[in-house]
């Protein structure tokens, strides 16, 4: 078949090539170029003055489609390269799936509602904003998720899987909330939690927190007399900034971490304090350097009443001397 093929494809040639007209020469005379040249091809060009047969075998000059596809040979796929599918699935700028693992890993969990949580909130690196979305929980976070803030939302309550297995969360801020509720063990396993701030809330007890802790401000909240624990901040030895405004509170929570640098207290319900809250009445050259902001007033509490209260302490604290 191929070589009945090459056979009519130069019998063609052949006839194209006999019947084909002779082109004469032209001559271009440079006194009168414009003229000469386009006389010359108008004539060349004419395609009136070319005979019938001429035409003809100018048409029949284009190869029969049927031989061209058995002389060409079908293109063959480069080595590695796939078929496509007849129904492709949609890809993503990358060229990841919807349904692929990085999808899940660029927009993270998904929430009850089986919406990414990136895309209900805002993910940059490792924080994951979820500002004033009108949230009622707290939502999957991305395993990697180091700064979270979720202020004012609906939130009530905190469980004890919202922050699991989270392990490089650093600071959980969850201001101007409805809490009310916070399981135990909420942030007790965070092993690397050093911020957190539940302030504008409903809270009524803390659960037990990390001793990794630097700064809490649990101000304006609900924790009366028992809202704290007995020692909740004896071991938290990096503990810089506690911050307990706003809570009716009747005491101050002792002891102390000896690092702590500010204490407000302001606005609460203390009336008394003792004379070793904050110094050492046994050893009267001890010094206590860090703490140099100390809030109680909003108190019912004479400061003047215990002098020797504060002969550890670099700075007075702030409060009614009267």
């Amino acid at each position: 078949m191929e070589v009945l093929a090459r056979l009519v494809l130069g019998l063609v040639l052949f006839e194209a090539a006999v019947t084909a007209p002779t082109l004469q020469p032209i001559n271009y005379d440079l006194d009168n170029y414009a003229a000469d040249t386009m006389e010359a091809l108008d004539n060349l060009y004419n395609y009136e003055n070319i005979p019938l047969g001429h035409a003809e075998v100018e048409i029949a000059t284009m190869m029969p489609s049927g031989i061209r596809e058995l002389l060409t040979p079908a293109p063959q796929p480069e080595e590695g390269e796939e078929e496509e599918e007849e129904e492709s699935t949609p890809r993503l700028i990358d060229g990841s799936s919807p349904q692929e693992p990085e999808f899940i890993g660029v927009l993270g969990p998904h929430t009850n509602e089986d919406f990414p949580t990136c895309l209900l909130c805002t993910c940059i690196s490792t924080t994951v904003y979820c500002d004033d979305h009108e949230l009622d929980a707290i939502p999957p976070l991305p395993k990697n998720t180091a700064y979270f803030y979720s202020r004012f939302n609906r939130i009530k309550k905190i469980n004890r899987n919202d922050f699991a297995s989270l392990n490089d969360l650093r600071r959980i801020d969850l201001t101007s909330n409805l809490i009310s509720e916070i399981d135990e063990d909420a942030f007790r396993k965070l092993p690397q939690l050093h911020e957190l701030i539940l302030r504008d809330n409903r809270i009524r007890q803390l659960p037990e927190l990390p001793t990794t802790l630097t700064f809490i401000d649990i101000s304006n909240n609900r924790l009366g007399r028992k809202g704290i624990k007995q020692e909740a901040f004896k071991d938290m030895y990096e503990l810089r900034h506690l911050y307990l405004t706003d809570n009716n509170l009747d005491h101050i929570p002792l002891p102390l971490p000896e690092n702590l640098r500010a204490l407000h207290l302001q606005n609460n319900n203390i009336l008394e304090m003792h004379e070793d809250t904050f110094c050492n009445m046994k050893n009267l050259t001890y010094i206590r350097k860090a703490l140099e902001d100390i809030r109680l007033d909003g108190n019912p509490i004479n400061l003047s009443k215990t002098p020797q209260a504060y002969l550890c302490l670099p700075r007075l604290p702030v409060g009614s001397l009267v």
